[in-house]
């Protein structure tokens, strides 16, 4: 026997305290004879000894009372091997977690693995016993905590459950024993179970880190520890991208999308219709007419814009085990119009190359609505640079510091910067001018030229491994041979900062040539070579123009054209201190959440720090301003539903003391092997509190027939008065 709080077995030295009163009670008092006390020897001498007996009795139920009640408050547990004559009953607090990932909603209607899990957790909660402590928590994107330390009670229990459900976020296993280790420590209870029950998604579960074995074997010293997989079918389709490939976000034109769709199963998926909607209406539809197993297939859907303004697009799959991926989203900041300004510091020549490559077009058509001029370096002060939307700096020795605070406002603003190298760049001047403060300008620090030449006096080309980016979409869909025609000969030396990001390179020196980094609501990208052909052949080869007229369709937009995922950060900013101290964001599921604004990196922001749902978010400066639309996805990283093997999870498990409870029969067993202690402090309390009755009658009785005696006397005493009154 052990006991759950064994420090309170030292109240048992109470026991004393009745023991002592008895013993000051028999206290010896001084004996004074007179006559008539020899009649009553005999009488007093029986009387005593019924007295002394009585005393003991009372003190023993006391002495009872008092063990009893330390023997219940120190929770007393039989272990095993226990005769079963001893009372005792099988106690035990339960932690549940349930992997409420968005791969666990994949199956049919009523037939999902999430429901499977409920029934799982049906099961479990049908072998405690009413008020054993039981904890519930969904694990998935933000953990939610359905119970926590709660008495079971089914009713209350399955009331709880209802509220259950899927989250559109992935599974961080690493966290998982944490998570259910805190919840153990929170239960007071002789022993202690932990069931965690998922899917055990191949993606998660195949290559699990140390850190995640380290801490299940430290859960595993708290409670014993049952996993329950709910394994499915990998058969899954999700749309994994949609991207702008061309085209110009304006009024009046019809922009090309790229969406992407991938078949995780094991077997070919014929006749897969891909729908594209803006703004809810069906406006294109495209059919792939089959899918090989585990490949992706790429449709082009055609976009029409009537009105400027944020439009909502999406492409969207039918008929799929798993809806939540079904679907992806972008959001496209439209304008009536888009203008590009070119300041060329060279002789004319860059300001030409960049003109001919935003306005090539295959049909020769000129755009009234898409304006794009070059004007020389030294017009610059007199130049509106309000009035466009991409700035390009090409070949510009050095700018002014009220220049530069000109340039960061205009792109705090929401418009791009473009900035080419050259010969005639001062990099002093410019890092002197542009890298000060926490946010700089350019992504990059300026060094020296740098000559790329081989052995053989050619220049480099470009690294074929380019990142996920949309500025790199033309790029990857161009044939190999022409790809790398395009060599570059020199170079700047550079610096990248924190906040940059590098998106091409220079095969072989791992160089940057192209890096981007956003700028409040607006972005800039620096080339470290230059436009024109004294440094490259950029200009000369098909890569220019499909490069250049991306990054303007990138850059004429704002942040919200970028899609998020479920579980990031979303970001409003401000160009000055707004009138508003909160911002609000409105929730696919039509909540609101009000956020408020605080100063950070010398700009405005208002942030909601967990995005909880896939769909379009509506962001406000307040409550009667107008939204924007932001779009988010779920993660497509998770659409691989493909479960883990019994034997790939055996493997896992290796070396880890973990229960694997795969059905019915060996669940069952689980509970069988766990339960094998036995609780007895209920028996105890109830018989502390038997004994304690049993003394409280006694001492009554005993203090009404003392009570009686002492009356008697009197009463007879009061006839013999009368008589002598008479």
């Amino acid at each position: 026997m052990s006991f759950f709080n064994p420090l309170l077995l030292f109240a048992a030295l109470g026991v004393a305290l009745p023991i002592l009163a008895h013993l000051l009670a028999r206290q010896k008092v001084k004996r004074t004879d007179w006559a008539a006390m020899q009649f009553l020897n005999r009488n007093v001498r029986v009387r005593s000894r019924e007295i002394r007996l009585r005393d003991v009795l009372l003190l023993l139920l006391r002495c009872l009372a008092l063990l009893m009640l330390v023997f219940a408050f120190a929770r007393p547990i039989w272990k095993d091997g226990t005769p079963k004559w001893l009372p005792g009953e099988p106690r035990t607090g339960v932690v549940i977690g349930i992997d409420a990932s968005f791969s666990m909603q994949h199956g049919g209607e009523g037939n999902t693995r999430f429901d499977r899990a409920l029934d799982q957790i049906e099961a479990i909660s049908g072998s405690m016993q009413q008020g054993d402590p039981v904890s519930v928590v969904l694990l998935g994107g933000e953990d939610k905590v359905l119970i926590r330390n709660m008495a079971y009670d089914r009713d209350r229990f399955r009331a709880r459950l209802e509220e259950a459900e899927v989250s559109p976020a992935g599974l961080n296993l690493d966290q998982v024993p944490k998570r259910l280790k805190e919840l153990v420590e929170d239960l007071e209870a002789p022993r202690k179970e932990v069931y965690f029950i998922s899917d055990i998604q191949a993606r998660d579960w195949r290559e699990s880190s140390d850190r995640f074995q380290e801490a299940l074997s430290d859960l595993q010293e708290s409670a014993d520890v049952t996993i329950v997989p709910v394994m499915g079918v990998p058969a899954n389709l999700a749309v994994t991208n949609l991207n702008l490939v061309s085209g110009v976000l304006r009024k009046g034109t019809i922009a090309r999308y790229q969406a992407t769709v991938h078949n995780y199963d094991t077997v070919p998926v014929p006749n897969v219709e891909v729908q594209c909607r803006v703004e809810g209406v069906q406006i294109d539809s495209k059919r792939i007419p089959v899918i090989a197993a585990g490949a992706s297939e790429t449709v082009s859907l055609f976009v029409p814009f009537h009105n400027a303004g944020p439009t909502r697009i999406t492409a969207e799959i039918n008929g799929d085990l798993l809806p939540s991926d079904n679907v992806r989203r972008v959001v496209a900041v439209v304008r009536d119009r888009v203008s590009v300004l070119c300041v060329d510091g060279s002789d004319g020549s860059a300001g030409r190359l960049i003109m001919a490559s935003l306005l090539a077009r295959g049909d020769g058509a000129k755009d009234e609505d898409y304006v794009v001029r070059s004007v020389p370096w030294l017009t610059l002060p007199a130049e509106p640079l309000e009035e466009a939307d991409v700035l390009i700096f090409a070949d510009v020795p050095e700018v002014t510091p009220e220049q530069v605070t000109q340039l960061s406002r205009h792109v705090r603003r929401g418009n791009g910067l473009v900035w080419f190298a050259g010969p005639n760049v001062k990099s002093a001047a410019w890092n002197e001018r542009t890298a000060a403060g926490p946010s700089p300008l350019l992504p990059a620090k300026l060094g020296n030229p740098v000559d790329s030449r081989t052995s053989q006096s050619e220049g480099r080309p470009l690294d074929p491994a380019m990142p996920d980016h949309s500025v790199c979409l033309p790029l990857q869909s161009l044939p190999e041979d022409l790809f790398s025609e395009t060599r570059f000969l020199t170079y700047l030396d550079v610096e990248p900062s924190s906040s940059s990001f590098s998106i091409l390179r220079l095969a072989g020196s791992n160089a940057p040539i192209l890096l981007e980094q956003s700028l409040g609501r607006g972005h800039v990208f620096q080339f470290t070579t230059s436009a024109e052909t004294s440094w490259n052949n950029m200009a000369l080869t098909p890569v220019f123009p499909m490069l250049m007229q991306q990054i303007v369709n990138h850059l004429a937009g704002r942040e919200f054209e970028q899609p998020r995922l479920v579980g990031d950060s979303l970001s409003l900013s401000y160009v000055e201190q707004p009138d508003a101290s909160d911002a609000v964001f409105d929730t696919p599921s039509k909540k609101s959440i009000t956020v408020p604004v605080r100063e950070h990196r010398n700009q405005f922001v208002a942030i909601l720090e967990n995005s909880g749902e896939a769909g379009f978010y509506v962001a406000r400066v307040s409550v009667q301003a107008p939204g924007m639309p932001i779009a988010v996805n779920v993660d497509s990283r998770e659409s691989d539903v493909t479960s883990l093997s019994a034997s790939g999870l055996n493997k896992n498990l290796e070396g880890v003391d973990i229960t694997v409870a795969s059905s019915e029969a060996e669940l069952a067993a689980a509970f069988k092997s766990n339960r094998t202690g036995r609780s007895s402090w209920r028996f105890f309390m109830i018989a502390g509190l038997v004994f304690l009755l049993l003394e409280c009658l006694l001492a009554d009785r005993l203090r009404k027939k003392k009570a009686s005696r002492g009356s008697q006397p009197a009463l007879a005493a009061e006839p013999q008065t009368g008589v002598v009154d008479a």
